[in-house]
């Protein structure tokens, strides 16, 4: 069993940078594949960023490839998501989950474990 739980959100100017963490309690943390997402009051939860059980593989978004990175350690069941140039459409509650296969990483309804979230606010 996984149990995410982010922190490092916050308030932002526009072009800043911000990084969120996500501590997973459990011994299976590196069984799992691990994805950050974001939800905004309104919408569905939308796929931002991926990482492979070893960390060896990733993938984005369109809209955050290029200014987001995300990566994980293991030994400190931690996964990691490094934000910058920041834009206000990035202001979102933004949740880290764990996903048994990597086949369904932008999927967030195959996602087994989920956090509670934490907010990010980007002011123009």
């Amino acid at each position: 069993q996984v149990q995410p739980k982010e922190s490092g959100g916050g308030l932002v100017q526009a072009g800043g940078s911000l990084r969120l963490s996500c501590a997973a309690s459990g011994r299976a943390f590196g069984s799992y594949a691990m994805g950050w997402f974001r939800q905004t009051p309104g919408k569905e939860r939308e796929f931002v960023a991926g990482i492979s059980r070893s960390g060896g593989v990733t993938y984005y978004s369109d809209s955050v490839k290029g200014r987001f990175t995300i990566s994980r350690d293991n030994a400190r069941n931690t996964v990691y998501l490094q934000m910058n140039f920041l834009k206000p459409e990035d202001a979102a509650d933004y949740y880290c989950g764990a996903v048994f296969a990597w086949d369904y990483i932008t999927v967030g309804s195959r996602y087994d474990y989920w956090g509670q979230g934490t907010q990010v606010t980007v002011s123009s």
